[in-house]
């Protein structure tokens, strides 16, 4: 019964690190560095060239120096997808 019982704990504990470690490399990093256009509590928007970049934040985002708009900025973010749904297919109206 012990081993039973130890031979479940380390398979709890495997699956439960591995899933974590599995869901660390899911999620590239990537980085955007540019001016500060528009920033409030909830995102930051960093326009590089003509490109907009609007990353969300919250209380968690680490903010180093005196970041306004108009400051030359670097923004480390994550993308990750929510959710996603398949389109149906429209059906073709050609006739023979």
């Amino acid at each position: 019964m012990k081993k039973i019982l130890s031979s479940l704990a380390a398979a709890a504990l495997l699956a439960t690190s591995l899933s974590a470690f599995a869901h660390d490399l899911k999620v590239d990093d990537f980085q955007v560095t540019g001016t500060v256009s528009a920033m409030d509590d909830n995102s930051i928007t960093v326009m590089k060239g003509k490109e907009r970049f609007m990353i969300a934040r919250d209380k968690d985002s680490k903010m180093t120096g005196e970041i306004k708009v108009g400051s030359k900025v670097t923004v480390h973010y994550k993308m990750y997808a929510v959710s996603a749904e398949a389109k149906a297919e429209k059906a073709s109206s050609k006739k023979k």
